[in-house]
């Protein structure tokens, strides 16, 4: 989440003078304003009247596999601004059931579930790496006092010729009337180690689209930011489109904006092959740009963070 995420052509590193206005990472008119890592996209294009998704129901059910297109955004605001956009593809994934498992071979030889292919998802890269994946998501969430009985959707990135670094994931958890009772945000650093962020109300009841959740961070990411303050999460689901922002803030208020979102397309083999060779190594650019991002803001002296011992719990609650 800090300068984890990547995309195009960076903006000039400059110092922000105290009367420089706050920038605000909008991409739409009715996007809603935030403050960390911005995950947010352009809103959806008029269309005939849909369903009401307000946040709660699994999008598209009809399509257990979803490849997403869309920009990655990151702002940094002090001291210095540090700015960059790049394009992106992310994978969704329906893990309750057999939904995805069935799915999957339609798209070989582009994609595959746990196997190798130039597209891959697998198993062991999420959660603990070895409870199946939503049996682990509905335990988080017992554990929680969280009935997650429902749907289970995975947003992450898919490994990209047996390769992937996946600097955080969002799994969406639903009750057996789909409402969304939990998001889980799944952190990965560039040391091996992992995080989770469990959001939910305070009473466990659903979740409504674009709630703002909040967690205090705890887990270290970048060295050019401190473990504190807390981060901002959210997230709209629809049909075609995907969402996702977190807003890092410290006492001083807003820090670093991300956002993550791109339209929705059933997965099939012409959108595995848009994936792959749109961006043929785009995992093993996550990591190039994560390094070369680090590079420009040590060159521009902000200032360096050694890396503290991980939190104790492997899940963070995060707070109303």
């Amino acid at each position: 989440m800090q300068a984890m995420l990547w995309p195009g052509r960076p903006e000039q590193t400059a110092p922000l003078r105290p009367d420089d206005p706050l920038p605000i990472m909008q991409t739409g008119p009715t996007e809603p304003a935030g403050c960390e890592s911005v995950m947010l996209m352009s809103s959806p294009k008029p269309q005939a009247a849909q369903p009401d998704l307000s946040g709660s129901s699994p999008p598209s059910v009809e399509a257990p596999i979803q490849f997403g297109f869309g920009p990655i955004r990151h702002t940094r605001l002090r001291p210095v601004r540090h700015a960059f956009s790049y394009a992106g593809s992310f994978i969704r994934l329906r893990l309750d059931g057999d939904h995805a498992r069935q799915h999957a071979p339609s798209l070989a030889p582009w994609f595959a579930l746990n196997a190798a292919a130039p597209l891959s998802f697998h198993d062991r890269d999420h959660g603990d790496g070895q409870t199946p994946l939503a049996q682990w998501a509905r335990e988080r969430c017992a554990e929680a006092g969280l009935k997650a009985d429902g749907a289970i959707w995975l947003h992450t990135f898919a490994r990209h010729l047996g390769y992937a670094f996946k600097p955080v994931s969002f799994w969406f958890c639903h009750r057996s009337d789909n409402a969304l009772v939990a998001v889980i945000a799944e952190v990965n650093n560039t040391f091996g180690e992992r995080h989770c962020y469990l959001l939910a109300e305070p009473d466990g009841s659903r979740l409504r689209e674009g709630r703002d959740l909040h967690a205090r961070k705890v887990f270290h990411v970048s060295p050019f930011c401190a473990v504190e303050g807390g981060y901002t999460f959210r997230f709209m689901n629809r049909a075609d489109r995907a969402i996702a922002r977190i807003d890092h803030h410290d006492e001083h208020g807003p820090l670093i904006l991300t956002s993550l979102s791109g339209e929705l397309h059933a997965a099939d083999r012409r959108t595995a092959r848009r994936a792959l060779f749109g961006q043929p190594l785009f995992t093993l650019g996550v990591i190039v740009r994560i390094h070369w991002h680090a590079l420009l803001l040590w060159r521009a002296r902000v200032r360096f963070h050694r890396k503290p011992d991980p939190p104790r719990a492997f899940i963070t609650r995060g707070q109303p």
